[in-house]
């Protein structure tokens, strides 16, 4: 059986838009891809809630560099057959570096990571896909208005820089934009419909990858 570490923010974890609660196992998008691959691989969700690529949030008593927790990941989870990676949301909500390109910049820190960590000698280092969020839409909520409303426009560039990145890298790409849109609840987050059209997306994709 193969084995995929999915590595994300609060699109992976489930984050519920409107009611701040969880989404049921079988509806995030980790467990169904996990499903779609029909038991010819496990996969093991790691979202958490405000993560980024690399950049410091100093709001949060949790550290949410995914730059800090991907190499701990990668040593407990090894062998893997595959990483995804799908960041950037957070990155971009800050003013100051309110670029898709700053994501990138952040992303390519994580391939970067998941390509020379030091695996046990058995262990070969897994594939990489990285997957562009899909962007932020209009919300009359005004805290998350005020979060990442300003970002709306920046955001449609995931798509377009992650591809780039993930060619000069030579490690693969998925844009769930365009499977998936942000519930204009909050602007950001994904109902039960769009969170699974993303694991069903990935299917063929992690197949193909995987060869199974």
């Amino acid at each position: 059986m193969k084995t995929i570490l999915a590595f994300g923010d609060s699109l992976t974890w489930g984050f519920q838009p409107g009611i701040w609660t969880r989404h049921p196992f079988e509806d995030r998008w980790p467990n169904v891809l996990a499903a779609g691959l029909g038991g010819a691989a496990r996969v093991i969700e790691e979202g958490h809630n405000g993560r980024t690529t690399i950049y410091e949030d100093g709001t949060c008593l949790d550290n949410r560099k995914g730059s800090d927790a991907l190499p701990m990941l990668l040593a407990t989870h090894q062998p893997l057959d595959l990483v995804i990676i799908m960041l950037g949301t957070n990155d971009i909500k800050w003013s100051a570096r309110c670029r898709a390109f700053d994501a990138r910049l952040g992303m390519m820190r994580l391939i970067e990571i998941a390509k020379t960590f030091g695996y046990l000698p058995a262990y070969r280092a897994p594939e990489v896909l990285i997957v562009a969020p899909p962007p932020f839409v209009p919300t009359k909520d005004e805290f998350f208005n005020e979060l990442w409303g300003h970002a709306i426009a920046e955001s449609k560039f995931f798509g377009h820089h992650y591809a780039i990145l993930a060619k000069e890298m030579g490690v693969h790409f998925f844009d769930a934009g365009k499977v998936a849109e942000a519930d204009p609840i909050d602007g950001g987050h994904l109902d039960v419909a769009n969170t699974r059209a993303i694991g069903a997306g990935l299917v063929p994709v992690v197949k193909r990858i995987l060869g199974i």
